[in-house]
């Protein structure tokens, strides 16, 4: 299984940065950096609903399911 997360697409399509992100969601660079990077193993809820909020998305726009 492997998810694959397209965060960084999302932030260039909204003209974001990812301290401008970090910001807004209050999420720590480093943490963020790890999510953007797809080493994250887990995401909250709360955390996803704010960047979904943040960068007005779906949370299918940032995370993809491709089967290996």
């Amino acid at each position: 299984m492997a998810i694959i997360v397209n965060l960084d697409v999302m932030m260039a399509k909204r003209k974001m940065s990812l301290n401008e992100l970090s910001e807004k969601v209050d999420l720590t660079l480093a943490n963020l950096s790890i999510l953007k990077t797809g080493k994250a193993k887990a995401i909250r809820f709360s955390t996803l609903e704010a960047i979904c909020k943040a960068l007005n998305c779906q949370p299918g726009d940032i995370l993809e399911y491709t089967d290996e």
